[in-house]
């Protein structure tokens, strides 16, 4: 299983930006997926995750200006990420809850990130 995130850039502060992350490979079916983010000299942090029958779940400081949806068909999860911050500057990685078989665990499986920078 393979995870390709896209959609990171250079853009100012109040901007918006949309993250897209695609699963592929050999998959029975995929639970959560969602995104983390990890600043310089942070730790990696939870921005967002949506569950297979759609409920989200979201950092209290993304709330009102991200919004994190998935397309089942598509194995494919994205974050429309609005009213940019500099704070908001990091490296998103997108990550998926994934099936391989029916006879198999959900495992965990990463993207490779992509870089954010919210700069004027």
């Amino acid at each position: 299983v393979q995870l390709q995130a896209s959609g990171g850039g250079l853009v100012q502060p109040g901007g918006s930006l949309r993250l897209s992350c695609a699963a592929s490979g050999t998959i029975f079916s995929i639970n959560r997926m969602g995104w983390y983010r990890q600043a310089p000299g942070k730790q990696r942090e939870l921005v967002a995750l949506i569950f297979a029958d759609s409920v989200t779940n979201y950092a209290d400081s993304m709330k009102g200006r991200f919004a994190i949806s998935r397309d089942n068909a598509k194995s494919t999860v994205s974050l429309q990420m609005n009213s940019l911050k500099p704070e908001d500057t990091a490296v998103y990685y997108c990550f998926a809850d994934v099936k391989p078989s029916h006879d198999s665990n959900f495992l965990d499986y990463w993207g490779q990130g992509t870089k954010v920078t919210v700069s004027s």
